[in-house]
């Protein structure tokens, strides 16, 4: 049992560590964007790049839906040796993350590239530097999709540090080529956007060297996950991966539509100066997600293999270590923003008073509002994995969509106290989740089900 133990302690870390350097790819090539295009092209640059944060949400959303839900199906498989229906459910999600990647394409790349930026910008003198940033976006989305779906895949798969070094070589060489294209190329703010494309690309291309040399079990066949085109039960597996995935992906839709909905309540209400403290907010966001979406994909492959197991004292181990690492990575994050607001700031090219004061009464309201944000967030995936999808599906429904009609209130009446939005919103909503939880006598006990 000592053994079990210990074997999984260091499981969860090297799972973390992996899913954490994973969440750089998203993160960091954000938050990189944005402090280089602050300080080689504008500060209305850092403004563009949020304001096509909701499309990069948007690609985010159909990874979860596809491959977030996917991964967990192939976890169960593998946690109940059932190798043939895990590769199943491995090459019908990489079936549909290349197909909604190229729609994707298509469609907001090719055919709406400028419906597509003037529905997100309504500045006419940040709109330039968003449609450039944006088409380039849209264009190399499936790179996005295909990269955090074959993470996710591999580290299920058993090959969690190939991850961190796929992760690793991809962020390097999005800083690199961040400078390249925007200052050597004179590419402007649509070489950021390449750059974390042309990163995405290498990092495939090192995760693909997982099947280079596959793996074998003791009867000398492949014991990896390897693509089965078999054709029988496949709506089936198509309808199940997106079920799965859906409370996920809702949560993420919605937070596509609050992030669409507050960058026009700000830009509204505060100008070109909220837009801006606002979309170093964002920034910050990106590093508390660092640590919540590395604790959340640890919860879904570790611990859907217990599930699968029905391994219930395992799973109550890896959630008592995913509380315990998300407390402390909030705590570091949130007194380093409440010591240090200005260097952030200035750090995404702020020189202005105006922009350096608003921004550091934003981001230490903003410091705090994460924080039962990240805790809602874990939360849902505990629901999901002991099967209460109805308190799931409330969860990502409500986690976005509370804040909106409270953004709008604020704007309209209290519009000096627009940032504290979010964080009231949070707490309303952790009373709503308590009270339903209780309503509905909701325990978490894996041998219920």
């Amino acid at each position: 049992m000592d053994n079990g133990i210990d074997g999984l302690h260091r499981q969860f870390y090297n799972y973390l560590w992996a899913y954490i350097l994973v969440a750089l790819s998203g993160c960091l090539g954000n938050v990189v964007d944005g402090i280089i295009v602050g300080n080689l092209v504008s500060a209305d640059g850092v403004s563009a790049i949020n304001l096509s944060k909701p499309i990069n949400q948007f690609i985010f959303t159909l990874h979860l839906l596809i491959n977030a839900g996917g991964g967990m199906l192939v976890a169960y498989a593998l946690g109940k040796n059932d190798l043939r229906e895990a590769r199943r459910l491995f090459t019908r999600a990489f079936m549909l993350s290349i197909g909604m990647g190229l729609l994707l394409t298509i469609f907001g790349g090719i055919l709406f590239p400028q419906e597509t930026a003037r529905l997100l910008c309504s500045n006419e003198q940040i709109l330039p530097l968003a449609s450039d940033y944006m088409q380039i976006l849209l264009l190399g989305n499936p790179a996005f999709i295909l990269m955090w779906g074959l993470s996710t895949m591999v580290g299920v798969d058993g090959r969690p540090k190939l991850v961190s070094l796929a992760v690793i070589i991809d962020n390097a060489a999005n800083l690199f080529l961040d400078i390249v294209f925007i200052q050597w190329f004179g590419w402007g703010i649509a070489g950021s956007s390449a750059a974390t494309i042309v990163g995405h690309l290498i990092g495939i291309a090192i995760l693909l060297s997982h099947w280079w040399r596959p793996a074998t079990d003791d009867q000398g066949k492949t014991s990896r996950l390897v693509l089965d085109f078999a054709s029988d039960g496949l709506m089936a597996s198509w309808r199940c991966i997106i079920s799965q995935g859906a409370p996920l992906a809702i949560a993420s839709i919605s937070l596509t539509l609050l992030l669409l909905s507050a960058n026009t309540i700000v830009l509204g209400t505060l100008g070109r100066t909220g837009i801006f403290a606002f979309a170093v907010c964002m920034n910050l966001l990106q590093v508390y997600n660092l640590f919540l979406s590395g604790t959340c994909q640890t919860l879904q492959s570790l611990g859907a293999i217990q599930v699968g197991k029905g391994n219930a004292d395992g799973l109550r181990l890896v959630l008592s270590k995913a509380f315990r690492f998300i407390t402390i990575a909030m705590i570091i994050t949130c007194v380093f923003v409440w010591l240090f607001p200005t260097a952030i700031v200035r750090l995404f090219g702020a020189t202005d008073a105006a922009l350096v004061s608003e921004g550091n009464h934003a981001l230490r309201i903003f410091a705090l509002s994460f924080i039962p944000f990240c805790y809602i967030y874990v939360l849902m995936i505990v629901y999901k994995l002991y099967h209460h999808h109805h308190m799931a599906l409330f969860i990502s429904f409500a986690l976005s969509l509370t804040v909106i009609p409270v953004l709008w209130v604020m704007a309209k009446w209290q519009p000096g106290s627009l940032w504290y939005s979010y964080l009231i919103a949070y707490l309303i909503e952790g009373i709503a989740i308590y009270l339903l939880h209780r309503a509905t006598h909701t325990t978490f006990n894996l041998q219920a089900k």
